[in-house]
């Protein structure tokens, strides 16, 4: 984000009133902050859990149905909820978005894209089955690669690209 000008809720969520953007000294940054009841409107970035699940040694891929990426590829993942741990977050959005139950294997990395306040925790998983699918709206197709077909020009996001680079690696090694 840049620091010239962040981009926010108009509103304080305790008050109501509206926020103002001012430097905050104590902080030495800009911040938005409430007139009426002082308080501070910190932007955090969100998180995403997500798996890269593999069975037979292929990775399964889904194209996505939605901007940003739309029609680009990348694995199962999507905003934590409330209440829920990365790893639990991971299983369940695998299972909502290609209808498969992972089995969740170590963590492979987190990834950052600070420009957009996106944090990606990736856990690896496996599948006893190749059955995936279309579970739900957010992907036109899925489909299972071999390290060596991966649409590398076509994945959706630089973190897509870092993770499934690390998992080629760990393969490698």
């Amino acid at each position: 984000m840049s620091p010239e000008r962040l981009s926010t809720p108009r509103y304080c969520q305790t008050c109501g009133r509206e926020l103002v953007e001012r430097h905050i000294e104590a902080e030495r940054r800009r911040r938005f902050a409430c007139d009426g009841c002082g308080f501070i409107h910190y932007m955090n970035p969100r998180v995403i859990a997500a798996v890269i699940v593999e069975h037979d040694g292929r990775v399964l891929l889904q194209q996505r149905a939605m901007e940003p990426g739309l029609g680009l590829w990348t694995f199962p993942g999507g905003f934590l909820e409330m209440g829920e741990t990365p790893a639990r977050g991971a299983l369940r959005e695998a299972k909502e978005e290609v209808g498969l139950d992972v089995v969740l294997g170590p963590l492979l990395g987190v990834y950052a894209r600070p420009q957009v306040g996106i944090v990606m925790v990736v856990y690896e998983g496996t599948s006893t089955t190749d059955a995936a699918y279309v579970a739900d709206h957010e992907s036109l197709a899925v489909k299972w690669c071999d390290a060596g077909a991966i649409p590398w020009p076509e994945l959706a996001f630089d973190t897509t690209e870092q993770a499934l680079r690390d998992w080629v690696a760990r393969r490698s090694a």
